[in-house]
């Protein structure tokens, strides 16, 4: 018999040879994918804070400084954090549009886009809260009722127990949180904006800012029922109290009126 040429080839060998192959590709992009990934990432953000610095000088710096230390007719942005610009440029406050008490809430002049690179380029200057997730403020599954205990024990004072806001002294006032996007309640609890005090997660935690946004949310929503009637706005005992007076006292004068005007006619008779 003739002596083969060559050993004959195990049946697993082409199985063997393909799952090195795969090992060694598969090393390969864990070295390299990640790192390029972490480089385009790098990248976008620095285009961000570019971009941000531009919107920066051109609509914020007269008031807060050219590199956000604050002047005298605006205070320091560093450590704000993107959460703070997020809430105060997307629902209209800044830029301020006249000195005052209070920066009101309008119309937002700048696109989202806009403002995710101004909040890059504030979170830049040093670290502060970032703008929350979706996860982070959807009422999902939070706890209504504890919301409630929450929203009455820390925010009805100003806000009134269902958010409809209230005066506050020279000027200045909570405002309603009726249409407000959850996404800015959660930074304001976070940030603390104007005459609010902040809320951070070692004083709130994350799920507890979740349930006050849950309550509010059920309190104002059109399925809400109000046991008590006549809701009068949701505003509260002062306004109850001042329709009591104006139309109760109003309807005691005009019924004491009439009788008085018929006694008379009933003398004459």
């Amino acid at each position: 018999m003739k002596k083969l040429s060559a050993r004959r080839r195990h049946p697993l060998a082409a199985v063997v040879v393909l799952l090195f192959a795969l090992a060694v590709t598969g090393g390969l992009y864990a070295a390299f994918a990640p790192a390029d990934t972490a480089k385009a990432d790098g990248a976008a953000q620095s285009l961000a804070i570019e971009e941000g610095k531009k919107l920066y000088s051109v609509g914020c710096a007269s008031c807060h400084g050219t590199g956000g230390q604050g002047t005298t007719d605006g205070p320091s942005l560093v450590g704000v954090g993107a959460a703070a610009v997020d809430f105060q440029v997307a629902t209209g406050r800044m830029p301020l549009q006249q000195q005052g008490a209070q920066a009101p809430r309008k119309k937002a002049i700048y696109s989202q886009a806009e403002i995710d690179q101004l909040a890059a380029y504030i979170a830049s200057l040093g670290a502060g809260p970032s703008v929350p997730t979706k996860d982070q403020y959807s009422p999902d599954g939070a706890d209504i009722a504890k919301g409630g205990e929450l929203f009455r024990t820390n925010c009805a004072q100003c806000h009134n127990f269902t958010g409809k806001g209230g005066a506050l002294s020279n000027g200045k006032y909570a405002p309603d949180l009726t249409d407000v996007n959850p996404k800015h309640i959660y930074e304001a609890m976070q940030t603390g904006p104007q005459n609010m005090p902040s809320f951070p997660d070692t004083t709130m935690s994350e799920k507890n800012k979740k349930d006050i946004i849950a309550y509010l949310d059920t309190v104002n929503s059109s399925k809400s029922e109000s046991p008590g009637g006549l809701e009068l706005g949701g505003l509260g005992p002062v306004s109850e109290g001042l329709f009591a007076w104006i139309f109760g006292l109003g309807a005691l004068i005009a019924v004491a009126i009439w009788v008085a005007a018929h006694t008379a006619k009933a003398k004459k008779s």
